[in-house]
């Protein structure tokens, strides 16, 4: 988890990979209980299985964390560059669909009402360029299937995420505003 403002959580929730904001200070990393490291360049948490870094930390974290933004900002500005291979697909209503490798674009933005899967290979890539919000229904699901993997998905979305409760989505999700994933929802990427 990247983030500009901060991230918040809630005791259960569970964070596999690490997590950084910058330009924001270790404050803004709610809910975590997090434990500073002797060295003060990063911290750990119950929670994380990983690292969580911030902007005040000790060098080298605050260099490494300015650099990490800056190619996020750039992922963003690639995928959302990419032309399209579809476009407004359904209307932004992809539930119950089986999805092929390619860049799909939306105007607007994207329901997941029911189960989606996404078919390919394992170096097929997929990139979702959502002009609004991405809104996954409680209890559905992103699946990947025929060796799809989810680091070759990138979900750039201008407006927010929110992951349903108990919902999974799959992929690198790069968002501009916000990003909220529920009770006993989970995002692999």
């Amino acid at each position: 988890i990247l983030a500009k403002t901060g991230t918040s959580t809630v005791p259960g929730s569970a964070v596999t990979g690490n997590i950084g904001v910058s330009p924001a200070a270790a404050t803004y990393i709610t809910g975590f209980s997090l434990i500073a490291d002797s060295t003060n360049v990063f911290s750990t948490s119950t929670q994380v299985v990983g690292r969580v870094y911030a902007a005040d930390y000790e060098v080298p974290t605050p260099a490494n964390l300015t650099s990490a933004i800056g190619d996020m900002e750039a992922a963003f500005s690639d995928a959302a560059s990419r032309p399209a291979d579809y476009t407004e697909l359904a209307g932004g209503n992809i539930g119950g669909l089986t999805l092929e490798p390619g860049v799909y674009k939306w105007g607007t933005g994207v329901l997941v009402p029911a189960d989606v899967t996404l078919q390919g290979s394992a170096t097929d890539v997929w990139i979702f360029e959502i002009a609004q919000d991405l809104t996954m229904a409680n209890g559905t699901r992103v699946s990947l299937a025929g060796g799809a993997r989810p680091e070759n998905i990138f979900w750039q979305v201008a407006g927010f995420v929110s992951v349903g409760t108990t919902a999974h989505l799959e992929g690198v999700v790069l968002v501009q505003t916000a990003a909220t994933v529920a009770t006993g929802a989970s995002v692999s990427g």
